[in-house]
């Protein structure tokens, strides 16, 4: 048959059905669910959004609130020695007169700066628990989220909102949000204190303040959406760097370093154009605030010079006025400095605020059915269709399947009949749209997808393996098994041999496995299936990293595991086919033969000429 992949010794039929099959999908335009990309608001809005968090740390932010309140009204209350200026007779002034106003003044910085001090530690811890939380929340709700969605978040913007985004809001409200609320409320306070000393000339700073406030909004909405659009230049630059080190041996054996060094520089530089936008908004910004707001006082004080001279206002009642409105004004020009910041934030927050709202495609029903507690391990595919979302057409089309208790079905078929898919199925990691997967009689629907997980082993055909040591990878699969469960689980996909020598169960695999090679690390995850201990076992191709002396050592191994659970293997390999209880030929979506070994072989289909392939080939 022209264009199949054979059996070919050492080759594979789908060349990485896994990456194929999926990334077709994800090339597509609509996935189900919100986007990464969506367009994004010009508020302080998502801001708000954070208000749980504040929630449960009501103690801190009662006590932040408490100081904060303190030392603003002590930093307007330091104008009140200047008050007495007009009770003191210059002619006849004595150094008691002097040494009382210096004493209050001393008196009330001295509180005012304890008090500081504590609204500055409460508020700066209060900016790191929140941070803490809103981080450790995120990567919890990444983690239940469907594959799906990460086919449209690289993993270095996943990253860049964990990091960079939820720092911006550390920073926000451990500082910044101390530094505006400080502002604001001393800024209230004074302009209180500014209305009982001369309400004429507050009022005149009233009648400025719409022409100060409208062209600082306008900016400052101006100032944040480019600060989402910096923020994301930053992410796409994380995310070519983590994808080139990921494969920074590819990158070196293809002497592709430069290469992907003027990506990053581009990416780097684009982030920095980006960046440059906002400085310069942000810098106009500045500049408005400052001639406003002091241009506006200035004319009140000018006004307000001219009253004392004809008599409407005392000296002493001016001073402390003109010490209160720069006290004030001073205030709402810091509010409006940090107004770039806080739209910094508030893009940060609406970063994480969109992976937050995201929701898994595959979710618990109201009210799951649990599966029995011994499984016998059934599993029957019954007219099966799926396409991924967005693709033009199923991957699989009415797929029926049924694996008895026990029994090793072997899965074959050319690359792209749908194989990978049947596994990411059986695994929930998406749900069919038409026809039905059960367990033991119980449709895969009804119950909790943790649970449903949890009556699968799964080697897929390039294991991960995570850094720390070997027993940690193998515990992976069942984090409750003892010592002698691993090493049991080691000798049996004959791993301990070589990790004996390294230090046994504490043997260290470094970074994603990298001090091991490619057939060690299949053996791992080989281990790390067995001590599972499920009903049910996946296996993509386990062997295909193994030379042949390994191979048969392997596949003694787990034909024992596969003893008392139901197995599904998508082989590659005849010495693997030939061994399956039943073996089910794919096409195209779908199943078009079925059988063992030499009753398909004498049938003359599909299987029997790949089968030739492979003998032609070897």
């Amino acid at each position: 048959m022209v264009g199949l992949r054979g059996f070919a010794a050492g080759e594979t039929i789908q060349m990485s059905e896994n990456t194929a099959e999926y990334d077709r999908a994800a090339n597509q335009q609509e996935w189900g669910g919100g986007s990464p990309d969506r367009p994004r608001g010009r508020s302080l809005r998502p801001l708000v959004g954070l208000m749980p968090y504040v929630k449960r740390h009501s103690l801190i932010v009662s006590l932040a609130a408490f100081f904060l309140l303190l030392s603003s009204l002590l930093n307007v209350g330091i104008s009140l020695p200047l008050r007495q200026i007009d009770t003191i007779d210059f002619d006849n002034v004595s150094a008691s007169d002097i040494n009382s106003i210096g004493i209050a003044f001393v008196a009330i910085a001295i509180v005012w700066g304890v008090s500081s001090a504590i609204r500055f530690y409460f508020f700066s811890r209060f900016g790191e628990r929140l941070s803490a939380d809103i981080r450790s929340d995120v990567y919890a709700h990444l983690l239940g989220l469907s594959p799906a969605y990460f086919a449209r978040l690289r993993t270095g913007e996943a990253v860049s909102r964990l990091t960079a985004d939820v720092t911006l809001l550390d920073t926000f409200f451990g500082s910044t949000f101390s530094m505006a609320m400080r502002s604001i409320v001393t800024s209230i306070f004074a302009l209180g204190w500014m209305m009982l000393v001369s309400w004429k000339l507050t009022l005149m700073l009233f009648v400025v303040t719409p022409f100060i406030v409208l062209p600082v909004i306008a900016i400052g909405r101006r100032v944040r959406k480019l600060s989402v659009a910096a923020q994301d230049r930053i992410a796409d630059a994380a995310s070519e760097a983590t994808e080139t080190l990921d494969a920074v041996d590819l990158v070196q054996a293809y002497g592709m370093e430069t290469e992907r060094e003027h990506r990053f520089r581009d990416a780097v530089e684009r982030s920095f154009q980006a960046a440059l936008k906002r400085i310069n908004a942000r810098s106009l910004l500045t500049g408005v605030i400052i001639v406003l707001m002091f241009g506006g006082l200035s004319g009140v004080i000018w006004i307000g010079a001219l009253a004392v001279l004809g008599g409407e206002i005392l000296l002493g009642e001016f001073i402390q006025f003109v010490f209160l409105a720069m006290i004030g004004v001073g205030g709402f020009a810091t509010v409006a400095e940090v107004m770039g910041d806080a739209m910094r934030a508030s893009g940060a927050a609406q970063r994480i605020t969109e992976i937050l709202e995201e929701r898994p495609d595959i979710a618990a029903p109201a009210s799951p059915v649990s599966l029995p507690a011994k499984s016998e391990g059934r599993v029957t595919l019954e007219n099966v269709t799926f396409a991924y979302p967005g693709a033009e057409a199923p991957i699989i089309s009415g797929v029926s399947i049924e694996a008895k208790p026990g029994e090793l079905v072997a899965l074959v078929g050319p690359s792209g009949a749908g194989k990978s898919t049947i596994f990411r199925l059986l695994l929930r990691f998406f749900d069919p749209q038409t026809g039905s997967i059960r367990l033991d009689g119980i449709d895969a629907r009804e119950v909790d997808p943790a649970e449903w997980r949890s009556r699968f082993s799964y080697v897929p055909q390039d294991a991960p393996v995570f850094s720390g040591d070997a027993a940690g990878n193998v515990r992976f699969g069942r984090m409750a098994a003892g010592e002698e469960e691993v090493r049991a689980a080691l000798e049996r996909a004959e791993a301990w041999g070589f990790l004996e020598g390294r230090g046994g169960l504490m043997a260290e695999v470094g970074s994603k496995g990298k001090q091991l090679s490619g057939g060690e690390r299949q053996r791992i995850a080989i281990a790390r299936a067995l001590v599972r201990g499920a009903p049910v076992m996946l296996l993509d191709e386990a062997t295909s990293a193994l030379d042949a002396a390994n191979e048969r050592l392997v596949q003694k191994a787990l034909e024992h595991a596969a003893q008392g659970r139901t197995s599904f293997v998508i082989a590659h390999r005849l010495a693997t086919v030939r061994k399956a209880d039943r073996i089910v030929v794919m096409d195209k979506g779908r199943v078009v033969e079925e059988g063992d070994h030499d009753s398909l072989v004498r049938a003359s289909g599909l299987y029997a000429e790949l089968a030739e392939l492979q003998f032609t080939s070897g």
